[in-house]
């Protein structure tokens, strides 16, 4: 499982950076998107889960603490609890309805933002062979300052036609 996966690339949109008819809308909202290179084929679905899982780009608490290589947080959850098996294989439709649903809860995003979504994430899901959401963690797996994050949506995409896991992680602060 080691070396299956090398860090490409990483994009970070922050709703921050863009003009909401109400300033508040923007909720402190954020998508950070992480690119990882296939390093091996074939690997099943489930091998690139546990890989991603593994990876130091996993070790990110998303609370302004960055990768931490020997860190034990994936965003609220304890690190450990994170398995392959508690993510949910999801449709690209389910996928976006949850991100569209979650990026405008607050009121439609401005135009320019919707345009770097549908480039950076939504053009993603819809090029993904795979899409897996993490799921079915319950309160037990949430770490000791977990709650910090209103939302926390967690998405792995696999695009073996670009070689590529993308981890893709919506949330606020």
């Amino acid at each position: 499982m080691d070396n299956l996966l090398a860090h490409e690339a990483s994009a970070f949109i922050n709703f921050r950076n863009y003009k909401f008819q109400d300033p508040r809308s923007h909720g402190y909202r954020w998508f950070d998107i992480k690119h990882l290179r296939i390093l091996a084929e074939p690997v099943e679905a489930q091998e690139l889960l546990a890989a991603l899982i593994g990876h130091d780009q996993f070790r990110d608490d998303y609370a302004g603490g960055g990768v931490l290589p020997e860190g034990s947080r994936h965003g609220p959850y304890w690190l450990r609890l994170v398995t392959p098996d508690v993510y949910e294989a999801v449709s690209q439709e389910k996928s976006a309805r949850i991100l569209w649903g979650w990026a405008n809860k607050l009121g439609d995003v401005p135009a320019r933002l919707e345009a770097e979504l549908q480039q950076e994430v939504f053009d993603r899901l819809a090029a993904a062979e795979h899409i897996y959401y993490l799921s079915g963690l319950g309160d037990e797996a949430i770490h000791d300052w977990g709650r910090v994050h209103e939302d926390f949506h967690d998405f792995v995409l696999i695009d073996r036609s670009a070689g590529r896991v993308t981890l893709l992680v919506a949330a606020d602060d």
